[in-house]
């Protein structure tokens, strides 16, 4: 399992089904980067604590609300007319690009806070991501499932 939080996000995002999964979750209010870092505590064997899933969610809210989403709303807003207007499609993939890469800040950012928490615990994924993941009665169980058993996957 990659140590860094970007390369192990990378490598189960790249997992079959799991892109999909995590944009069903996205779609019902699950924050996707702080998920993957809950996939990754859990796998290093992060003890889960509510407080320092507190932490974490404190931490993303203000990044996913100021930079993250309107990246991604300006980005699904060109989506049809990009179809048609190549500068816009440009602009477009430019936008996508800027969006990725202040997803990976915000890891950087959850890596860094996380960086002194032990992992040397038994593996804790299932709670990391219950204590992680959005309230229970939106959530797309079965997505959550499959990022749970692709993160446990070797």
């Amino acid at each position: 399992m990659p140590s860094d939080l970007w390369t192990f996000a990378l490598r189960l995002y790249a997992q079959p089904g799991v892109e999909q999964a995590c944009l069903r979750l996205q779609a019902g209010g699950a924050d996707v980067c702080l998920l993957l870092c809950a996939c990754w505590l859990g796998r290093r064997g992060t003890a889960f604590a509510a407080t320092r899933a507190d932490t974490l969610k404190e931490l993303c809210e203000p990044w996913q609300e100021q930079v993250v989403k309107p990246l991604r709303s300006l980005r699904q807003a060109w989506r049809t007319q990009a179809q048609v207007d190549p500068a816009l499609a440009g602009l477009r993939e430019r936008i996508k690009a800027i969006e990725l890469d202040a997803e990976r800040e915000l890891l950087a950012r959850l890596e860094q806070v996380a960086a002194g928490w032990p992992g040397d615990e038994a593996e804790q994924l299932q709670d990391w991501l219950q204590g992680c993941a959005p309230r229970p009665e939106g959530l797309d169980r079965d997505a959550l499932d499959l990022l749970r058993a692709a993160a446990l996957a070797p």
